[in-house]
Parts: structure tokens; sequence; C-alpha cells
């Protein structure tokens, strides 16, 4: 897939990432990847999330929402021990990959609600509580969820450590690498 001008306008890209695009499509289009590349080289993550998310199917959204969910969810278990329902949210949302259907779907539904239902409470463990109920609910809103999983992944990491710039930037490279391949 290429990425064009005309592309980003029909996915409501952002003023400022519509206006950098200008300047970095001198062709009028560019690969998939070499577009996401040049958005990591200079730093901006979001923004390569943004475009994976909307050029992956349903599927795969669902496997890169869980995956993002997994790089964070040791922060909320070590925490928090005995609290499977982030792990639960996780597990529904992989049984919907596996096998599609109604009853998953709504099991993941379930599983999300549960998972999101007092994440506040949890302060930075939260981002990492909510990871998980997003990856649940990506297998009905399967874009943004997977926007949401990457975002509060990255908060996670951002939040637990001591070096929180360089642990997010390792986190959002990882998750996109992931989204990428």
């Amino acid at each position: 897939m290429q990425i064009t001008l005309d592309w980003l306008k029909q996915q409501s890209a952002c003023q400022d990432g519509y206006e950098w695009s200008i300047k970095t499509l001198n062709k009028k289009s560019m690969a998939v990847n070499n577009f996401i590349d040049k958005l990591m080289a200079e730093n901006k993550f979001n923004w390569a999330n943004w475009v994976i998310v909307r050029v992956i199917d349903r599927p795969q959204k669902i496997r890169y929402a869980v995956f993002a969910a997994e790089q964070v969810i040791d922060i909320f278990e070590k925490k928090y021990p005995n609290d499977k329902r982030p792990r639960n949210a996780i597990e529904a949302a992989k049984k919907v990959v596996e096998n599609d259907t109604p009853k998953t779907r709504a099991a993941a539904a379930a599983a999300a609600y549960a998972a999101d239902a007092d994440a506040a409470a949890y302060a930075y463990a939260a981002y990492a509580y909510a990871a998980a109920a997003y990856a649940a609910a990506a297998t009905a809103y399967a874009a943004d969820a997977a926007a949401y999983a990457y975002a509060a992944a990255a908060d996670a990491a951002d939040a637990y450590a001591a070096d929180s710039d360089a642990m997010r930037k390792e986190m959002q490279i990882k998750i996109i690498n992931y989204g990428l391949s």
C-alpha cells in the first residue's frame, strides 16, 4: 500500500500530520513501511501508530492491541497479583483472533468491561490495566481500541520507569515494529 495525501485526507489526518506529510511525500506517494520509518526517525511515534491502525485489518488490529497490552501486563500483575481481570481481557481477545464468533466477541466485551471498570484506582498500573481492556475491546472497535492499547502501553512504561522517556520510546518502537511485521 502507498501513503498519499489523498489517503491521509480520507483518513482525517490531523493538520500537523498532514502538513508534515506534504513536505515528506515529495513524490506524492510512499510505501507504508517507508512512511512509518520516516515518522519514527523523527520521533513521531503516535503518528506512526495512527497510520498502522488504519492500514492493518481487523484481526491484525486485535493482535496489535493484545501485543501492546502484553508488553506491560507484568507491571500491573506485580502490583496486583490477585487481580486477573486484565489477563482475562487479553486472553478473551486472543480467543476472538483464534475463533471470531458472536460468543467469543461477547466474552471479550465482558472482559473488557470488567478490566476497565475501576482502572483509575490503580495509579501507574492503570495504564497496563487499560491496555488489557483495550485489547479485549479491540474485538468490537478494532481501530480505536488498538490505538488506545498502544497509547496505554506507552503510558504504563512511561509512568513505571525511572528513565521514563527512554522506556516510553523503547515501548513505542517495539509496538510499532510489531505492527509493521
